[in-house]
């Protein structure tokens, strides 16, 4: 970086909330060595705790007003390295929190000659309701979450802004990235319209359904490396030999993901609503982390993989073109029709000789969540019923109080979405398509991905 002066404004920055009182920073301060060229942004948090993000501004114009409409983000694939009391929730309950954040712009955006005064940086304060739209947790460490405003901001992001997730393996190996999903009084259609290509009448009809929560949800499916960085006693045989560890974790069932440790028999003290049992992979991920980590509902499944898009379309916003082979989802995921080994599996295979694909190999839903079609069935909470039109989005408890929520004599079976690598044709791959599986069934193309509210409302 050129030595001329360049980060000498500063400014502060909240988020709304519900909650009272809001947090807020204010008395922001920056400056920069003039040898290292390191940058120093220190804060005062009032009300904390609150989770802290970064930006930094630029204007051509250096005696440009606090609120001119010319000041510009840099773009977070330039703030990747910064550290300190950023990312992450600070302060403690009802408190002031002093914060400094120290940045190498020469790392991360070198070759950049600014004026003096001519850039500024904006500190956030965001509500624990009301967290950034990504959440990074380390499974490597114990507590380690991340916070950040957007996919541009991720570590990972300055190898190309395009690639700012799948650019990063530690995503599918040793960091769970989660997605923050907006759905806390939205009103839409689960299930098909009637003329949806395959749909299956006895299982898919519509109805109107408002979830009461935002939540987080895993932009990739659990692969084999996370599993084995959360349950290192499983009893999980050895999976894919080769390129395993970003490939989905397949093979698992509802019982040992939930309910019990290294076995597949039901502990029914543990079904939901009630919390994971501690020994098992979401106990232990919990553990962990601290994080209400979770298997999401059927509904919130279908929200999230819909990505805003109604009956008859793929979650990146195309049309559902036929039954069978489907070139829109030859995009999206790998099905039983674009697998290079058809339904053959073996212990030796590569991804590109079939089986799995690693995680993130094809194309992202609209919402930036991968393989939600295909490559494996996504295990959902709920106890599977045929038609879930009277519960309104919530999850199907039991199979064997029908006062609450399950209404027939089926309930023997767990839910699961979104199609598999298998013999699954497009038409099972749907956002709409529900089937059910044994809670202590171990098959292929059966694996999961999580889902968190971490506190959001």
């Amino acid at each position: 970086m050129k030595p001329t002066p360049m980060l000498f404004a500063a400014m502060a920055a909240f988020t709304a909330s519900a909650a009272t009182p809001t947090p807020e920073v204010t008395s922001v301060t920056m400056r920069q060595s003039t040898t290292s060229r390191l940058v120093t942004i220190e804060y005062t948090l009032d009300n904390a705790p609150a989770v802290v993000t970064l930006d930094v501004e630029t204007n051509a114009n250096t005696s440009a007003a606090a609120d001119d409409p010319g000041w510009t983000s840099i773009g977070g694939e330039a703030l990747w390295n910064a550290t300190g009391d950023v990312w992450k929730k600070v302060g403690a309950e009802g408190g002031t929190f002093n914060g400094a954040i120290a940045w190498h712009p020469d790392h991360s955006w070198p070759d950049h000659n600014i004026p003096a005064n001519g850039a500024r940086a904006v500190v956030t304060a965001w509500a624990l309701d009301n967290t950034p739209d990504y959440m990074v947790v380390d499974l490597a460490a114990q507590s380690v979450v991340r916070y950040y405003p957007g996919v541009d901001f991720l570590p990972g992001s300055e190898l190309g802004h395009t690639g700012a997730v799948t650019n990063n393996a530690a995503y599918r190996t040793s960091k769970l990235l989660m997605r923050k999903i907006m759905a806390h009084g939205v009103e839409w259609t689960m299930g098909s319209a009637s003329g949806e290509t395959q749909r299956r009448n006895d299982r898919e009809m519509a109805h109107v359904v408002t979830l009461t929560n935002n939540y987080y949800i895993g932009v990739f499916e659990i692969t084999q490396a996370q599993w084995k960085n959360i349950a290192t006693n499983s009893s999980v045989s050895a999976q894919f030999t080769v390129e395993g560890d970003m490939r989905p974790m397949e093979r698992v069932c509802y019982n040992e993901i939930r309910n019990v440790a290294n076995a597949t028999s039901e502990n029914s003290a543990y079904n939901w609503p009630a919390d994971p049992n501690p020994s098992s992979f979401l106990g232990l991920l919990r553990g962990k982390t601290g994080l209400d980590f979770d298997l999401p509902s059927e509904a919130e499944w279908e929200f999230a993989a819909r990505s805003g898009h109604g009956s008859g379309y793929w979650s990146d916003g195309s049309p559902v073109l036929n039954t069978g082979t489907d070139a829109n989802l030859g995009r999206l995921g790998r099905y039983g029709k674009n697998n290079p080994g058809g339904t053959a599996w073996t212990s030796g295979m590569a991804p590109s000789a079939g089986g799995t694909a690693s995680a993130g190999s094809y194309a992202p839903s609209d919402w930036g969540l991968y393989d939600v079609h295909g490559n494996v069935w996504e295990l959902c909470l709920d106890w599977y019923e045929a038609d879930i039109k009277a519960n309104g989005g919530k999850v199907n408890i039991s199979r064997s109080a029908p006062e609450r929520t399950l209404s027939g004599a089926s309930g023997a079976n767990r839910a699961m979405r979104g199609g598999s690598w298998g013999d699954d044709p497009a038409s099972s791959c749907r956002a709409a398509m529900r089937a059910g599986i044994s809670p202590e069934n171990r098959t292929n193309g059966v694996g999961l991905r999580v889902r968190c509210r971490a506190g959001l409302q």
